[in-house]
């Protein structure tokens, strides 16, 4: 019996298989990635195509058919993709609040750490210039409580906003600058009275006017804060 031979076909065979498996196991991976790209591609097809309409019209004045016909997909794949044209929504205020908290945190970090009130002012400032853009009016402020309730829509809000307010509020109260007190608790009255100017300002028959007096509010509040 040839056994050196055998053990060398059957070690031989092995090779095979494991490397017949490898193979199959990185096609598998692949595909999936490229499944997950696919995908991807149309989430964000979809709310590409969605979020200009909707700061347009608002949300009751867009149909499915629109918004999957700008988008360049069928309706299947929007349902794929989203329970609803709420879901659709909710994904597009997600995106539009997490660039908001970006410039507002560019606009406190342009500062610099030395003055975190100041900050805090450029923050707040920041937050009530892009409430007088159109998009941020109709899909933030208005139609967001309307469509996803005001519960889930506070939510979403506070999630990418009410970290970066209390690190502001702590930085300043570590810098001697405001009192030590919750910072939680000031956070929520912070954003609640900035969420409120904003409001003020979009119901205001002169919008411009209406900013320049929340603005000038805020500002003599934070300076109470001191």
């Amino acid at each position: 019996m040839n056994v050196k031979g055998r053990s060398e076909a059957d070690g031989a065979e092995g090779g095979r298989g494991r490397a017949d498996a490898s193979g199959g196991a990185e096609a598998a991976g692949a595909k999936r990635t490229k499944h997950a790209e696919r995908s991807e591609a149309t989430r964000a097809a979809l709310v590409g195509a969605a979020r200009p309409l909707f700061a347009e019209r608002g949300f009751a004045g867009v149909g499915t058919e629109e918004i999957v016909r700008a988008a360049g997909v069928t309706r299947g794949a929007l349902y794929h993709q989203f329970r609803d044209k709420q879901e659709l929504f909710a994904a597009v205020f997600e995106q539009l609040e997490a660039e908001l908290a970006h410039r507002v945190a560019t606009a406190g970090a342009s500062v610099g750490a030395a003055d975190p009130l100041a900050a805090l002012r450029a923050g707040t400032d920041a937050w009530l210039d892009a409430c007088t853009e159109r998009e941020v009016q109709r899909i933030v402020l208005l139609d967001a409580p309307a469509v996803l309730g005001s519960q889930r829509s506070r939510e979403i809000g506070l999630r990418h906003h009410l970290g970066l307010v209390e690190v502001a509020l702590q930085a300043a109260i570590d810098a001697g600058q405001v009192a030590p007190q919750p910072v939680r608790g000031l956070a929520h009255v912070l954003i609640g009275a900035v969420d409120e100017a904003a409001l003020y300002v979009v119901t205001a028959e002169d919008q411009a006017a209406a900013r320049a007096e929340v603005g000038g509010v805020l500002d003599r509040l934070l300076a109470v804060l001191g």
